[in-house]
């Protein structure tokens, strides 16, 4: 399994490595300070989405509903602070905590109800758009304050700080899926659920454990987006959904279980 690891995780590297090489060639723009910089922060929301989907795939889960939650979120985050003057950590933390519900929502249905991951998270991903929208009014909304702004494009070392969020999270996303029991857990249940449970593998907190850390990293994005955007836009996350699974899968990560990494979502 871990030369299976590498293996996928060293493809990509090459392959990455021979586009930037041939955009670099070919294109004039391409290898510039500012194309690199708004490249990783553009992907880093995608990367610390990917995160969580790649826990939430080792399980054999699917979580569809990642990208239209992160978007919930970044509309709660900017009416919180627009329309009621909220105090910006107390509505990151609200908005956080409402995609984190979403997930922990997501896990219950899926273990206490026993229903397939993928009908679930389709559910709430229209769930969490049609709030969005209805939350938004179906418009964008405006008004931010600029430190805001200034923390979505701001540097650190050189490079922007929404990147160095994606970084902090995929290493400790890695560190727990490979030195933490719960790490281990994660993979027992993608590999047999049934000999995990005989093992004395607690399946459920398992099953809740990743879908709540897939809405917290949903969140987590949400605020990037707006500090990104410096704006509120319902619809945001309609892609994210599916780039999320996307990398998950080209980093490795196996759709039928037991199988995957943080750095290899973040690769893909």
């Amino acid at each position: 399994m871990k030369k299976i690891h590498f293996s996928t995780e060293l493809i990509v590297i090459l392959i990455v490595a021979a586009l930037w090489i041939f955009l670099s060639l070919t294109t004039k723009n391409f290898f510039t300070v500012s194309n690199i910089r708004n490249l990783f922060s553009q992907e880093a929301i995608t990367g610390v989405l990917t995160v969580g989907q790649v826990y939430v795939i080792i399980t054999v889960g699917m979580g569809l509903s990642v990208g239209t939650v992160m978007a919930l979120s970044n509309v709660v985050l900017s009416i919180l602070i627009v329309n009621t003057g909220m105090s910006i950590p107390l509505a990151i933390i609200l908005s956080v905590a409402l995609a984190t519900g979403f997930g922990v929502a997501n896990g219950a249905i899926v273990y206490e109800l026993n229903m397939p991951p993928f009908i679930v998270t389709l559910g709430t991903m229209t769930i969490a758009l049609g709030a969005a929208l209805l939350l938004a009014k179906g418009a964008t909304i405006f008004g931010l304050p600029l430190s805001i702004s200034h923390f979505g494009s701001g540097l650190l070392l050189g490079m922007p700080n929404l990147f160095w969020i994606m970084i902090a999270v995929v290493i400790l996303g890695e560190i727990f899926l490979r030195f933490s029991k719960f790490g281990k857990y994660v993979y027992a249940v993608g590999s047999n659920v049934e000999a995990a449970r005989l093992s004395g593998v607690n399946v459920r907190k398992t099953i809740y454990g990743v879908y709540t850390l897939s809405g917290f990293l949903a969140g987590i994005a949400g605020v990037m987006l707006t500090g990104r955007l410096w704006m509120g836009i319902p619809t945001a996350g309609s892609s994210a959904n599916l780039d999320s699974i996307a990398s998950a899968a080209i980093g490795g990560a196996s759709l039928f279980g037991a199988i995957g990494s943080s750095v290899g979502g973040f690769l893909g």
